[in-house]
C-alpha cells in the first residue's frame, strides 16, 4: 500500500501488507479492530545508521536503517520478520530493549466525568485540535499496546499525550492483550488467546505499565485491559479471572490501577459475580450499546464501583464530523476520579 497514493489508507497490523511511506493524518480506520498478523510499516528518516528494538510482549519490531524506520508487527511468525528484517542488514540478532519512561503529565490524566469516545488510532493533531473546539468530547481512548492492539500509531507519543492534556483532553488508556478465546466473540480469528493466564496476565501488566509509562501515563494511572465479548462460562470464565486478577495485583505493584473493559454479558457478568473471589479492577469499562449516556446499568449493583469508578461504552462503531474532521468512533460516558 503506497501510503503517498492512498494518505486516508488505515495502517492496520491485523492483515498481512506492507506499507511504504507516512500514515496520514485521517486514516480511515473503523472504529474498533482486534488481532495481529505479520505486516510491515515502512516510513522515510533522516538519520543514518542501523539500531532495532523488539517488544516480545507486543510481538514489535522498531528497526531503523539509512534513510528509513520500519515497525514489523507479527502473529505467531516471528521467524519471517526476523528473516525480511536480517536481509535489509538490520541487526535483529542484537535487538535492544524499548524506550525508557517519559516525564509524566499529571496525575489527573486518567480521571474524567463527562463524555469520551476512543478511535483504532490516535487522531493527528489537527483533527485533535477540530474536535476539541467543535465538539462535546473532553476524554479520549487511547490503544497504546498489546499483542492484539491491531492499528498503527504513528501519533501516539509522550509529545502527544503533553499536548492533548495541555488542550484539556483527559484520557482511558486501552491495552488489548490476550483474548478469551483464539476463534471466539469479536475479536475473530486473528486474535492470540489467554492459555496460562496468571504470566499471562502479569506479562501484560507489565507491558502495559512500560507503554504507558513511555507515553508520560505514571504511576496512578488507570490501564484498561481490553477483553473482547465471549461467552462465559466453564474454562474460559476461569481462565479469564485469573488473567484479570493477575493483571490487577501487579499492576497495583507497580504503582498504577486497574481498569477492564468487557461487555456487559461476559466479562462484566463473571466480574459481578465472583467480585469477592479476586482481586477486581480499580475501574470498569463496560460496553451496552444502549444510547443511554448513563453509568449505571441494571446488571451492575450499586455497591460495585460506586465511587466514580465506572466508564460506560453505550454505542459503538459510529461515524461522526467535528469541525469538518470525520472519525469513526465508538461514544464513552466517563465517571472516574
Amino acid at each position: 500500500m503506497d501510503l503517498e497514493k492512498n494518505p486516508d489508507a488505515c495502517v492496520r497490523f491485523d492483515r498481512h501488507a506492507v506499507y511504504l511511506g507516512t500514515p496520514g493524518g485521517r486514516q480511515d480506520c473503523p472504529a474498533r479492530l482486534r488481532g495481529r498478523t505479520e505486516a510491515l510499516l515502512i516510513q522515510p528518516a533522516t538519520a543514518a545508521g542501523s539500531a532495532v528494538t523488539e517488544n516480545r510482549t507486543a510481538r514489535t519490531y522498531q528497526a531503523a536503517a539509512d534513510r528509513i524506520v520500519v515497525t514489523a508487527a507479527y502473529g505467531d511468525d516471528r521467524g519471517s520478520i526476523q528473516r525480511i528484517l536480517r536481509s535489509a542488514g538490520l541487526p535483529v540478532a542484537t535487538a535492544q530493549a524499548e524506550q525508557a519512561a517519559a516525564a509524566p503529565v499529571p496525575a489527573d490524566a486518567t480521571s474524567f466525568r463527562g463524555e469520551g469516545f476512543d478511535a483504532c488510532t490516535a487522531p493527528s493533531q489537527s483533527a485533535m485540535n477540530a474536535w476539541r473546539d467543535a465538539s462535546d468530547y473532553g476524554a479520549i481512548g487511547i490503544y497504546i499496546g498489546g499483542l492484539n492492539r491491531a492499528c498503527a500509531q504513528p501519533n501516539l507519543t509522550a509529545a502527544w499525550v503533553r499536548t492533548q492534556y495541555a488542550n484539556g483532553w483527559r484520557f482511558f488508556p486501552l491495552y488489548v492483550g490476550r483474548q478469551p478465546s483464539a476463534d471466539g466473540g469479536s475479536c475473530g480469528g486473528g486474535c492470540s488467546s489467554i492459555t496460562d493466564p496468571v504470566p499471562q496476565g502479569t506479562a501484560a501488566a507489565d507491558d502495559a505499565a512500560k507503554q504507558a509509562a513511555a507515553l508520560g501515563l505514571g504511576k496512578g494511572s488507570v490501564i484498561y485491559n481490553d477483553l473482547e465479548h465471549y461467552a462465559p462460562g466453564g474454562t474460559v470464565t476461569t481462565r479469564v479471572l485469573a488473567y484479570i486478577d493477575a493483571y490487577t495485583e501487579r499492576l497495583h505493584q507497580l504503582g498504577y490501577r486497574s481498569g477492564a473493559y468487557g461487555s456487559v454479558s461476559s466479562l462484566i457478568t463473571d466480574l459481578v459475580a465472583n467480585a469477592q473471589n479476586i482481586t477486581p479492577p480499580d475501574v470498569i469499562h463496560f460496553a451496552r450499546w444502549n444510547y443511554e449516556s448513563t453509568t449505571t446499568d441494571s446488571a451492575i449493583p450499586a455497591s460495585l464501583w460506586p465511587k466514580h469508578q465506572r466508564i460506560h461504552q453505550y454505542a459503538g462503531d459510529t461515524t461522526e464530523t467535528h469541525g469538518g474532521v470525520q472519525i469513526s468512533i465508538d461514544r464513552n460516558r466517563l465517571d472516574v476520579d
